[in-house]
């Protein structure tokens, strides 16, 4: 799906649930995405800040770190990474926090994967606003 002539998007996944991290990784590496998937939150941050990621899709609830505080960092970090968060946890409150916060998408779990597909791919479609 990406374009062979340009370099391949960069996404990286941090849920807790290391079976999300896995499935997203297989479906889009076959896509021409560079994956890497982590269930530690800090771990993710460190590699992100080694060369930064186009995606971000992150898990709401984790140990160490929940799904705002990862969105603050990589938004702080790199302001043109978009970040999608999934969640079982789908308060309304937490959606508008997680907007204000310049989050790109909000995705209750269960997701179908269509969903996710789509706002990933979204995601590096659209051209990046102001930084």
């Amino acid at each position: 799906m990406t374009d062979p002539t340009s370099k391949p998007h960069r996404l990286l996944v941090i849920d807790d649930e290391a079976i999300v991290g896995k499935r997203l990784s297989q479906i889009f590496t076959k896509m021409g995405f560079v994956v890497a998937a982590h269930v530690d939150p800090h771990q993710a941050l460190a590699a992100a800040e080694q060369e930064p990621f186009d995606v971000v899709v992150t898990d709401l609830k984790m140990q160490g770190l929940d799904g705002i505080e990862v969105l603050r960092r990589i938004k702080k970090s790199n302001p043109a990474t978009r970040v999608i968060i999934i969640t079982g946890y789908a308060e309304m409150d937490t959606a508008d926090t997680a907007f204000r916060e310049g989050v790109f998408d909000f995705i209750p779990k269960p997701f179908r994967l269509d969903e996710i597909k789509e706002a990933i791919l979204r995601a590096v479609a659209e051209p990046s606003g102001p930084a």
